[in-house]
C-alpha cells in the first residue's frame, strides 16, 4: 500500500496521463493558429457543450464567479432588489448579487441533500424579490420541480449556479428530463480545474435554452457590444481564452466516463459505508441524477468530524471540509445582521460535513483502503 500514498482528494495529472497526446496537440494547435481571445476553439466549445446538454446555448465567459454576475447583469434588477441564496453554498452564490447592488437573501437548505429548501424560499418570498439563485451542490440538482413552480408562480427569475452538477439531470413528475442548469432563466457554471469539467485555468459558461437570453448575455460578456467598438449596454470583459477552450473540447469528450467512474466510485462507498452509526452517507433525490463532484458525509457534531479528518490525514488521505464557515457569518456579510443560529442546518454541516476523494483516477486499492481506515475509526 505505501507505494498508493498519498491519495489526493483531486489527481489531476493522473486524469489527464490518459489523453495527455490530445491535450499537447490541442494547445499546440491554439498556439500555430495564434487567435488567443475568441479563437474557432470558443465557439465550437460552445456548441458541443450545448449538443451535451441537450442543445442549449452556451455562452462562455472568464470564470464562475463572472457566469453569475452575467446572469443577474441580464435580469435587468434594480438596485435593492433580494435575490433568495442558500446559506449553505460558496461565497461567489451570493457575492455575485452584493457586487450589483441587490441585497442577498440568506435562507436554509435541506438536512439530506444540503440542497436549497423550496419551503423556506417560499417564506423568504417578498414583493422585492427579483431572483432565486438554486445552488446544485455538490453534483446534485435542487429541487427543481418545485422551485420552477414558486418561481413562476410570484413572477421572480430563477437562476441555477451549476458549478458543481454539470451532466446531472433531473426529471419532473410529467416524465421529461432536463439538465442542471438549462431549466432556469439562465444557468451558470464554473470550469475551475477542481471542476468535473475543469480547464488549466479560469473558466466558466452561462447556459440558457432561449436564443435572445444567449444573445443578451453574449453581449453583457464582451464589454456590452454586438459589435466591435459599438456599445449598447455596460458590461464586462469576461471571456473564455481560446487556449482553454481547445483544452475543454478534449476534456468534454472523456466527461462521460468521468462522471461514470465518479458514480461507480460513490456506489462502492454506498455498499461499504452504509450502516456506520454515527455516519450519514449523500442522500440521493431520486428525481436527480448525481455527478458526484464531491462525495460529502454527514457526522455528528464538529468534533468527531474534526477526529475523523485527522485520522485519515494521519493515513496520507487527504479530505476536505466544504464549507467551514456559513456565508451569513463571513466578516464581509455582517451587514446583512442574519444573527448565529438563524439557519441551523447550514450552521450544522459546517461543523458536520466532509468530502472523500472520488476522482475518477481513484483505484480500487486506494478507496479500499479509505474505506478501511474509516471503518477503523468507528470501530467497525
Amino acid at each position: 500500500m505505501p507505494e498508493l500514498l498519498p491519495i489526493h482528494l483531486l489527481d489531476l495529472a493522473a486524469e489527464h496521463a490518459p489523453y495527455q497526446p490530445e491535450l499537447d496537440a490541442a494547445w499546440q494547435a491554439v498556439l500555430r493558429e495564434a487567435a488567443f481571445i475568441q479563437g474557432p476553439a470558443v465557439g465550437q466549445f460552445a456548441a458541443e457543450l450545448g449538443a451535451y446538454l441537450g442543445n442549449a446555448h452556451v455562452v462562455p465567459c472568464a470564470n464562475g464567479t463572472d457566469a453569475l454576475t452575467l446572469a443577474l447583469m441580464a435580469l435587468e434588477l434594480p438596485p435593492g432588489t433580494e435575490v433568495i441564496v442558500p446559506a449553505f453554498t460558496y461565497v461567489a452564490t451570493l457575492e455575485a448579487a452584493a457586487l450589483l447592488g441587490l441585497r442577498p437573501v440568506l435562507v436554509d437548505v435541506l438536512p439530506d441533500t444540503f440542497n436549497i429548501d423550496p419551503a423556506a424560499v417560499r417564506a423568504a418570498l417578498t414583493p422585492r424579490t427579483g431572483a432565486v439563485v438554486a445552488v446544485h451542490l455538490f453534483g446534485q440538482c435542487a429541487d427543481l420541480e418545485e422551485l420552477n413552480a414558486i418561481c413562476q408562480e410570484s413572477g421572480v427569475a430563477l437562476v441555477e449556479d451549476n458549478a458543481q452538477a454539470l451532466g446531472a439531470t433531473f426529471t419532473f413528475a410529467g416524465g421529461e428530463t432536463r439538465y442542471a442548469g438549462t431549466v432556469g432563466e439562465v444557468g451558470t457554471t464554473s470550469f475551475f480545474p477542481s471542476k468535473n469539467l475543469g480547464c488549466l485555468g479560469d473558466g466558466g459558461a452561462l447556459l440558457t435554452r432561449d436564443a435572445g437570453r444567449a444573445a443578451l448575455l453574449k453581449q453583457l460578456a464582451n464589454h456590452g457590444q454586438s459589435r466591435k467598438y459599438y456599445h449598447q449596454r455596460i458590461g464586462l470583459n469576461s471571456r473564455l481564452d481560446t487556449l482553454q477552450a481547445a483544452l475543454l473540447r478534449v476534456k468534454l469528450r472523456h466527461l462521460p466516463a468521468a462522471q461514470a467512474a465518479r458514480q461507480a466510485i460513490a456506489a462502492r462507498y454506498d455498499a461499504a459505508l452504509g450502516g456506520i452509526i454515527g455516519l450519514q452517507l449523500p442522500a440521493r433525490d431520486a428525481r436527480s441524477s448525481h455527478v458526484f463532484h464531491q462525495y460529502t458525509i454527514k457526522m455528528t457534531g464538529a468534533d468527531r468530524r474534526d477526529a475523523l479528518q485527522v485520522h485519515l490525514q494521519q493515513r496520507s488521505i487527504a479530505s476536505a471540509v466544504y464549507y467551514p464557515l456559513p456565508v451569513h457569518q463571513q466578516p464581509a456579510y455582517t451587514y446583512l445582521y442574519y444573527k448565529l443560529g438563524q439557519f441551523p442546518v447550514a450552521e450544522n454541516l459546517c461543523g458536520q460535513a466532509l468530502s472523500l476523494p472520488v476522482h475518477p483516477c481513484l483505484t480500487l486499492n486506494q478507496q479500499e483502503y479509505i474505506i478501511a481506515s474509516l471503518h477503523t475509526f468507528f470501530d467497525v
